[in-house]
């Protein structure tokens, strides 16, 4: 089962997503997180900490679901 992320904005950047999921602890962490990483969202190979991501969309890390809800 997929942990679910709720969100209450039109959008949130997947840095945002990775901060706000504690996977890491600063904005710093991000670039580096995002290019080290295997990162899909829904199926497509993801590597900018800027992608925005909506209600619905799905994004595996490293193996871990995760589902974007309003």
């Amino acid at each position: 089962m997929a942990l679910e992320v709720k969100i209450h904005t039109e959008y949130i950047t997947l840095g945002q997503l990775l901060k706000l999921t504690r996977i890491i602890s600063t904005g710093g962490e991000e670039k580096a997180f995002v290019l080290s990483h295997d990162i899909t969202v829904n199926g497509v190979k993801e590597n900018r900490r800027g992608r925005k991501l909506r209600a619905g969309d799905k994004l595996v890390i490293d193996g871990k679901e995760i589902e974007v809800c309003a």
